[in-house]
């Protein structure tokens, strides 16, 4: 993914105070990604918030949009399609329900369905 898109941020580390960067500085992109609102349930359709790089980075981007902890679950938030805009405008890149999942997995982040319900006791 290129860098420098209007919805990446970026963590510099080993920079000195001049601005050089050191041999083992690297850039990573913000990695915070939001599918579409197609979810629907509780009377309104639901966007899924996830992070393809940790589940830390997910909460921190989270905690910073206000987004109640209560709609965490396991590997994503759930979000109300009335805030998917704003999220956006935060800096989640959108991206469609297939590439959140396909991305979600191969970072290793994905709950499985049968990991889900076992964390539920079914």
């Amino acid at each position: 993914m290129p860098l420098g898109r209007s919805n990446e941020r970026e963590s510099r580390v080993g920079t000195d105070p001049s601005g050089c960067r050191e041999p083992a500085a690297y850039t990573l992109p913000m990695a915070v990604l939001i599918d579409p609102p197609l979810w629907p349930k509780h009377g309104t359709v639901w966007s899924h918030l996830v992070s393809d790089r940790s589940i830390e980075e997910l909460v921190a981007f989270a905690d910073r949009a206000g987004i109640p902890r209560r709609g965490f679950d396991l590997d994503h938030y759930d979000v109300p399609a009335e805030r998917y805009d704003e999220l956006v405008a935060a800096g989640a890149e959108p991206v469609p329900a297939r590439d959140l999942v396909r991305r979600l997995a191969a970072s290793g982040l994905r709950v499985t369905p049968r990991e889900r319900r076992a964390s539920l006791g079914r």
